[in-house]
């Protein structure tokens, strides 16, 4: 059940796509929110029902890997693809960098590290076309952007899990709610977010880059 569980995040994202073609763009986004709920609840169920016990010719972090490549990645690429975000005859190459590059970040051996880091930029893309598509900024800007973050990937910089890694893990959850119910609220008034809005919820992003850096130094400094 747990597995069912992650797995329908593999048919939300069915969902985010027909929502995607046919330009739907806010029930696109909160079909992500639904999809980032699953992900962020199925590995304290599966801890809970000792799935690696129950089933252990079963590889869970790989079905999680496969359904978080198509809704955090593949999706928010095919949108911003189709919502005419990024300049014309260019569109299809940012995508590509942003699908190739997160490939290699989730394929990488040190993607995800013992001591509960992601390494790299975690391809929050969908987190990164929700900004994108409520700033209204220039295509070429919004390309500037996209290529910045894939080149990330690459910067084997260490970036925090938010649900594991231990240091101020109570602050950074509550931080986290009240930045979701930002973000939800900012989905439910698209196109037409306030600017207010939208500079304000930026604290967790802030925050959470901020935080990644400081205890990436101090990783560095044992190591």
């Amino acid at each position: 059940m747990v597995h069912a569980y992650t797995a329908t995040g593999a048919v939300l994202a069915f969902a985010m796509t027909i929502a995607v073609i046919q330009q739907r763009f806010r029930l696109a986004f909160l079909l992500m929110v639904a999809a980032t709920i699953v992900d962020a609840t199925d590995g304290a169920l599966a801890r809970l029902a000792r799935v690696k016990e129950a089933t252990p010719a079963f590889d869970g972090g790989r079905l999680d890997d496969i359904v978080d490549y198509l809704t955090f990645v593949f999706v928010p690429g095919l949108l911003l693809f189709q919502a005419g975000l990024l300049p014309s005859g260019w569109d299809a190459v940012v995508v590509a960098l942003m699908l190739l590059s997160s490939a290699y970040g989730f394929a990488a051996a040190d993607a995800k590290t013992d001591d509960h880091f992601f390494t790299g930029f975690p391809s929050y893309w969908n987190i990164a076309a929700l900004y994108l598509f409520a700033a209204h900024l220039s295509p070429v800007m919004n390309a500037i952007v996209l290529v910045a973050l894939s080149v990330m990937v690459f910067v084997r910089i260490g970036y925090i899990y938010p649900s594991k890694t231990p240091f101020l893990r109570g602050l950074t959850i509550a931080l986290c709610v009240i930045w979701g119910v930002m973000v939800l609220q900012m989905i439910l008034m698209l196109p037409d977010v306030p600017r207010l809005l939208l500079l304000a919820s930026l604290f967790f992003p802030v925050y959470y880059f901020a935080l990644s850096l400081v205890l990436n130094r101090r990783r560095a400094r044992r190591l």
